[in-house]
């Protein structure tokens, strides 16, 4: 990568055969559809997004699922819908069941 500053594994597949792995491999045009993949530190896959080639990715989402998936394993807490860094988190209880939206809201744009 470009200066190195990556701090996690990325990839080349000139041949597809990874990408036949995920499901993203074109047989027809001979390449990956655009895709990435969040694998946890126990190599399962906590989130997944293909694109078609006209719609680039948010390098930002990408990031902001990052974090929220670290603060996650570190803390147990889940992060509500548009959840972003050092925002509201939940901490799930069986009671909460059903009933998450009586402590929280959408964040209102």
């Amino acid at each position: 990568m470009v200066g190195n500053d990556i701090p996690f594994p990325m990839l080349s597949d000139q041949n597809g055969t990874i990408g036949k792995l995920y499901g993203v491999y074109d047989e027809d045009a001979g390449v990956n559809i655009r895709g990435r993949f969040l694998i946890d530190p126990e190599g399962i896959i906590q989130a997944a997004e293909v694109l078609s080639p006209p719609v680039g990715r948010n390098p930002a989402e990408l990031l902001r699922q990052i974090k929220a998936f670290q603060h996650n394993q570190k803390t147990g807490e889940v992060m509500p819908s548009g959840w972003t860094e050092g925002g509201q988190t939940l901490k799930p209880t069986p009671a909460m069941a059903g009933k998450v939206w009586e402590v929280w809201q959408p964040p209102k744009e």
